[in-house]
């Protein structure tokens, strides 16, 4: 590991100068839970690490006109037991579903929305595109957990963020500040995702100088939702596939419907294609089965990853089945 310099800001003013004194060479740190493992694989070497843990505006959870403002410290374990949250099931079953209470109760939700992918060769020194002499070390060598979604060009990993789908599926927004300290944006978190191209490129549209401040949840106003991980162990794992639905549903028929699946594309991947097969339907084993082959009919796996087609398919189903109270138990 590199030796840098380490600031402990007490306010998202002062975290913003701190970070913009070194805006290429400096990193966050929230939880660690992803910056710890990177530092020490010599991965990132930054000049200046910024703990942001004591910035008390960040940690809340408070209630505003038209939803909820969460912060970028909350951690899972907060999520899981503030009440606040409650309505919104797909976000605390995303929580639940990290088998871990030391991850849960140190991992924040912006840290893990800002996740660098798991892809072993990004995480062995060949880069975000996993290059090798210019060779895609993804096409020509094993991709078993690679994307099977947006994957045309150079970028193969998936996103390694386990709340953004169900986020995404809720309408969330991002509360992005910097670089300069009266500077804040709300962005929906569906566009806060890129797919890089070069491996100058990031995975977020963050700019050095800039972080994620707060999360901010529109009201439930009666929809209902539900996530699905599909993970190989029964411990600590990240999943294979994952997928979160979002549904209104009026007269017993779904009126609007968000589905999102996760870990299958360079980004958080929004089916409309599932999301319309519900339109007008009730919720059932076949309605639920149709939207999931709905949501893979434009797969392109590689040469490896085809069985995570299957996975995608079955997350989107019981996902659906799940946010209708229909995969444990019935309404």
């Amino acid at each position: 590991m590199k030796s840098f310099e380490f600031a402990n800001p007490q306010s998202e003013t002062e975290a913003l100068e701190l970070m913009n004194d070194h805006p290429e060479q400096t990193a966050v740190l929230a939880g660690g839970t992803d910056l710890i493992s990177l530092l020490q694989a010599d991965i990132i070497r930054p000049e200046r690490v910024v703990d942001i843990k004591n910035i008390s505006s960040m940690h809340d959870v408070a209630e505003v006109d038209d939803g909820l403002m969460v912060g970028a410290l909350t951690t899972l374990e907060e999520v899981l037991d503030n009440s606040k949250l409650a309505e919104y099931a797909s976000v605390a079953q995303a929580a639940d579903a990290v088998h871990a209470i030391q991850i849960q109760s140190s991992g924040t939700i912006a840290g893990d929305l800002c996740h660098l992918p798991n892809c072993w060769y990004y995480r062995n020194g060949y880069g975000m595109l996993g290059l090798e002499n210019g060779t895609s070390l993804p096409e020509t060598g094993d991709n078993r957990y690679h994307a099977i979604f947006g994957n045309s060009g150079p970028a193969k990993f998936v996103t390694a963020s386990r709340f953004a789908p169900a986020l995404i599926a809720w309408g969330a927004k991002v509360r992005i500040i910097g670089p300069g300290p009266d500077e804040a944006e709300m962005l929906p978190l569906e566009y806060f995702y890129t797919t890089p191209r070069t491996e100058r490129q990031g995975t977020t549209v963050l700019k050095p100088g800039q972080l994620v401040s707060h999360i901010w949840l529109p009201k439930t106003a009666g929809a209902v939702s539900g996530n699905y991980d599909v993970l190989q162990t029964e411990g600590l794992d990240w999943p294979l596939a994952s997928a979160s639905a979002t549904l209104k549903i009026s007269g017993g028929r779904v009126s609007d419907a968000r589905i999102v699946l996760g870990h299958v594309a360079p980004t958080p991947w929004v089916s409309h294609d599932a999301a319309t097969s519900l339109l007008g339907k009730t919720i059932s084993e076949a309605t639920a089965q149709a939207a999931g082959d709905a949501a893979v009919s434009r797969a392109t796996p590689l040469s490896d990853n085809g069985y995570k087609v299957q996975l995608a398919r079955t997350a989107v189903k019981r996902a659906i089945l799940r946010s209708a109270g229909l995969l444990e138990g019935g309404l």
